[in-house]
């Protein structure tokens, strides 16, 4: 609290520089002197930008805290008194409101912040929103176009950074994807993952998830649309990737049977196109009876019925999506507690 030193003066009282200077030293005198800033430590927090940025035994363990707040055995508030800001250059339905409500339920604040309140959009450099945010909050999720903007956003911020969705990667989706595996296969290990369409985001985080967790993945493309050529020739150093033109041929045998939209947000220009080059890649009922007799349908949302997924498939007997949605909260709830709230992964 602030507080006035000395008598209230009044136009009789004397005046001058000498008398100012007087009363600034007397003032001066009655503070306390200011701490010495302390040094600048080296940073300690981690990033989930990219699934191969963790272990596998690291990701087996935000998977388990997952399955335990899932099934309200996780009864802590790691985020307590702490805030996590929410950068959403493209917009969200499920994003938005899972991390936003998972941050409430371990007991912090979301800061909802679209591209009318961040200067990112006006020519600010990245580096100084970096800096600046983590000034004020304990942790950032970012949710854009470019890749490179997220790991240079990461590079120069000061708490944890997680990627909530770029054109490359969607890697909590991709962990909430896994997750539902586990809850309706049992496990992951020697399973085998069709995807079928774009060869987009979903289709690279994919690659990263099979050779990361070890499990095959076949993935049926049309031509000109094939996933990232990096990472899949890293992931099929690691597992078995193979890549088709043919869909029924990738599903063959599958334990899970995953698809996309299209014409993903920012290509809507492109829909006429995409919909000719896709003629053929709608998972329909007579191609989830080529994949295993256990096979489930996983499908990252928002769906188009009739473009990439049948209606029959999507709220049919082997349909996830659902859970496969509300996997997200339980996902994203963990690393969080993880990479902001300090709790340990067993």
């Amino acid at each position: 609290m602030l507080r006035r030193f000395g008598r209230r003066y009044t136009s009789r009282a004397p005046t001058g520089p000498s008398v100012h200077a007087a009363r600034i030293a007397r003032s001066s005198a009655l503070l306390p002197p200011a701490p010495a800033s302390p040094p600048m430590a080296e940073p300690t927090h981690r990033d989930f930008l990219a699934i191969p940025d963790f272990s596998r035994a690291e990701l087996d363990g935000i998977l388990a805290l997952a399955h335990r707040m899932k099934s309200g055995a996780y009864t802590a508030k790691p985020l307590k008194g702490k805030s996590v800001a929410m950068i959403f250059m493209k917009s969200s339905t499920r994003t938005r409101v899972s991390f936003e409500v998972g941050t409430y339920q371990l007991g912090g604040h979301a800061l909802f912040l679209s591209p009318r309140d961040v200067q990112l959009g006006r020519g600010e450099p990245i580096a100084d929103t970096a800096r600046v945010l983590s000034r004020y909050v304990d942790g950032i999720m970012i949710r854009t176009y470019g890749h490179a903007e997220v790991e240079e956003l990461a590079r120069h911020a000061t708490v944890p950074v997680i990627n909530g969705l770029t054109d490359l990667l969607h890697p909590c989706q991709v962990m909430a994807d896994v997750m539902t595996m586990q809850q309706h296969l049992g496990s992951y290990a020697g399973r085998k993952v069709a995807w079928i369409g774009d060869g987009n985001n979903m289709a690279n985080s994919w690659m990263n998830a099979a050779a990361a967790f070890g499990f095959s993945l076949a993935l049926a493309c049309p031509e000109g649309y094939d996933p990232d050529p990096e990472i899949l020739a890293r992931a099929r150093a690691q597992t078995d990737v193979t890549l088709t033109r043919d869909p029924r041929e990738a599903v063959q045998g599958a334990h899970v049977v995953n698809t996309d939209v299209w014409a993903s947000m920012g290509q809507e220009e492109e829909q006429a196109a995409r919909e000719r080059a896709f003629a053929g890649y709608e998972v329909r009922p007579d191609l989830m009876a080529a994949a295993a007799s256990d096979a489930i349908f996983l499908h990252c949302l928002p769906a188009h019925r009739g473009e990439e997924v049948s209606a029959e498939v999507l709220e049919g007997p082997q349909s996830r999506v659902w859970d496969e949605a509300e996997n997200r909260l339980h996902v994203q709830k963990a690393i969080m507690a993880a990479l902001i709230g300090g709790e340990r992964l067993a």
